[in-house]
């Protein structure tokens, strides 16, 4: 089968809503490739290793490529991301000089081929995320294992943003929390949070891809009494009073990756679905968000407890006072 690929060069600031985009514009697949030039320091405090050489794309920037059907008008595609593109700096994101490049790739070029890259990673001191067809065996009984198959639609858990949520939740949970994942995506955060001890995730997700893939992945890691997943559009699913939502309000901790800008739109939800002292991990935040978030998050009544970094990303831990 044949797939148009559209490459769009961007920042690494906008990566997460143009992927957005793509996805809502009926893409079978998005990949995303950051910049790993030269002068980026690679992580290895895990004893993580890398399959890929380092790139050239220029620091900061980011190449994203959708695949969609072979029977897409792309000019009509581009028509219509195109604009969406454009509003991002309504929003405070540069997109950076946008461009454009469209190309015939035969399925087997990108549906499997990536996979091969895709090896067992040493994320923190307890968590490894392991694709499922590849073999690992834990070098400690401390050392818990997350089997993931995230499919093209969403990542390996190796974008910082993931992985620096991972290490913010073991930080957190101590063992027994009721946990709300809102923006699930593959369900890695709620699988993880498990594996750290939670005693139940109601993970969330508005796209129901994400939803279907985020089941996938919990039924793989044995978690579907501890995991309840569900489609919601951020945390409006709490209003139904569903007892088959898994977990009693107020929770213990609540974590949400996604866009600093969705971040501020709930936030006072967020506040009512804890409990006193509960807390909000808050991720996926650019570093010229930094401020903003901070603000309106203790504007809401939260303290914030601590900060982690990874690379130009961030993540708030916010208590409820």
């Amino acid at each position: 089968m044949l797939w148009h690929e559209l490459t769009i060069h961007t920042t690494e600031e906008a990566v997460e809503m143009i992927s957005n985009f793509l996805h809502e514009a009926g893409a079978g697949g998005v990949s995303i490739e950051e910049s790993g030039t030269l002068n980026k320091e690679r992580d290895t405090s895990y004893g993580q290793w890398y399959e890929l050489p380092l790139n050239d794309i220029p620091e900061g920037l980011a190449v994203i490529k959708g695949y969609f059907s072979e029977g897409t008008d792309m000019e009509a595609l581009k028509a219509e991301v195109n604009p969406r593109i454009e509003q991002l700096s309504e929003f405070d994101i540069n997109a950076g000089e946008i461009r454009y490049e469209v190309r015939t790739v035969d399925e087997d070029d990108w549906a499997n081929a990536w996979k091969q890259y895709f090896k067992p990673v040493r994320v923190s001191d307890r968590l490894t995320i392991k694709p499922t067809w590849e073999d690992y065996t834990p070098e400690s009984p401390e050392e818990k294992i997350i089997e993931l198959d995230p499919g093209m639609a969403f990542g390996t858990g190796t974008h910082p943003t993931t992985s620096l949520c991972l290490r913010t939740l073991e930080t957190v949970i101590q063992g027994g929390e009721e946990v709300i994942d809102v923006g699930t995506g593959s369900g890695i955060l709620a699988i993880g949070a498990i594996q750290l001890g939670a005693k139940h995730v109601l993970a969330l997700d508005l796209d129901p891809v994400a939803v279907s893939s985020a089941k996938e992945n919990v039924h793989l890691n044995g978690l579907e009494q501890q995991v309840t997943v569900k489609e919601s559009d951020l945390l409006s699913v709490l209003g139904s009073q569903d007892p088959a939502l898994g977990v009693q309000l107020p929770v213990k901790v609540i974590v949400a990756n996604i866009l600093a800008e969705i971040i501020m739109l709930f936030i006072e939800d967020v506040y009512n679905a804890l409990e006193p002292g509960g807390v909000y991990i808050a991720s996926g935040i650019w570093k010229n968000k930094e401020q903003v978030v901070h603000d309106a998050l203790v504007a809401s009544g939260f303290e914030i407890s601590a900060v982690h970094r990874d690379e130009d990303w961030l993540a708030y831990v916010a208590r409820k006072r």
